[in-house]
């Protein structure tokens, strides 16, 4: 059994994220393959979300330490709470690390014996900084675009170019550097509608953006979808998929969102920051973050190239599967687990301390030795 541990004391909210589509993502494909997988929740009871994924399995237990008494392969999933497992555990790192001292401590005391599991080839280079720990030993597994994108058809269009931005109503995402290009005079001529949805209201900060968003008549404000096909069907209504992520203290590790726009036809303009340059799947284009005038610029391009041709679009549903995913994560979690650098560390502890074979001795120096010898 393969168990998917999220985050403690809340619930698997569907449709707000990559790392809730990642993780579902998975235990389906497990599933399919006849591997025994589910998501297990902590302190949340059968409030966890398990009514939104009525194919995916979940088990609830009641607090850190019940973790403990589980014979699975444990995955952590974005949390690293401290907790000691039966087997070997894995923890993937959907999120960028921690800027506060505080939680510095405890990601680095929470991951230090697990197996670390990157995003992205950049997500493992800023985690292997910030837990100082070699490149080698934090494993890549890229998220994907659910099979549902790439199935999804396109109907005919000749009005308005339709931008979309489906992030997170959250300023890291770029809501605002969305915002301040609407008024810039780039963007006042070009016949462009431009719709926002409700993805991460459920937050206190969100459920304020939302409002702020509801009452300007330069944007449509729509519910976020929560399935893929959901999702997947609005892509498609849309042309152009913006992601103007927040590079100041906010790096997106990957961008899922990236890769489902562009299996469902849209061509996706994005910052050049983070994990985002590795989502190109050939239609993707990248610009300056937090720049309103090279956001404007960048869709004002998008709309002068048009449709992405079908060959275009065929070529991008090759990559970046939940088949390719899967068969990373399984070369992971296969593979003989490596010590981790605190376990080395623990271990050389451990023989320091140990007492010598023979007490120490000062060698006779010539001077000492007996007159002949």
């Amino acid at each position: 059994m393969i168990s998917f541990v999220w985050s403690p004391g809340e619930a698997l909210p569907a449709g707000t994220g990559g790392s809730e589509n990642f993780t579902v993502g998975q235990v389906r494909e497990l599933i399919r393959r006849g591997v025994d997988a589910r998501v297990v929740t902590v302190g949340a009871g059968l409030s966890d979300g398990r009514d939104e994924f009525d194919d995916v399995p979940f088990h609830s237990v009641e607090i850190l330490d019940d973790l403990s008494r589980l014979d699975d392969t444990v995955v952590f999933v974005s949390e690293a709470p401290p907790v000691r497992t039966q087997h070997p555990a894995y923890q993937i790192l959907h999120v960028p690390p921690p800027l506060r001292g505080h939680e510095r401590l405890a990601v680095t005391a929470g991951t230090r014996d697990r197996t670390l599991i990157a995003t992205s080839r950049f997500a493992a280079r800023l985690w292997s900084d910030f837990l100082d720990v070699s490149l080698e030993t934090v494993h890549v597994v890229y998220p994907f675009a659910e099979p549902a994108f790439a199935v999804q058809s396109r109907p005919e269009h000749t009005g308005p170019t339709r931008v979309l931005y489906a992030g997170r109503l959250t300023p890291e995402k770029g809501i605002f550097t969305l915002l301040s290009m609407l008024h810039t005079d780039l963007f006042e001529g070009p016949q462009m509608s431009v719709t926002v949805t409700s993805a991460g209201s459920d937050k206190p900060h969100g459920a304020l953006i939302e409002r702020m968003l509801a009452t300007n008549p330069r944007l449509d404000l729509v519910a976020a979808r929560r399935t893929p096909a959901g999702m997947a069907a609005l892509l498609a209504e849309h042309d152009v998929v913006v992601m103007p992520s927040n590079s100041q203290y906010w790096h997106e590790t990957f961008g899922i969102l990236s890769i489902e726009a562009q299996h469902a036809g849209c061509r996706v303009i994005a910052s050049d920051d983070g994990g985002l340059p590795e989502t190109d799947c050939g239609a993707l284009a990248l610009i300056a973050p937090d720049d309103a005038e090279a956001l404007a610029r960048g869709i004002l391009a998008a709309q002068l190239l048009g449709p992405i041709p079908p060959h275009v679009r065929k070529q991008a549903t090759q990559s970046f599967t939940v088949a390719d995913s899967v068969d990373s994560l399984l070369q992971v979690l296969r593979a003989t687990p490596a010590s981790t650098p605190w376990a080395v560390l623990q271990d050389l502890e451990t023989l320091a301390a140990l007492p010598s074979l023979a007490p120490p001795h000062e060698r006779s120096s010539p001077d000492d030795l007996p007159m002949g010898v």
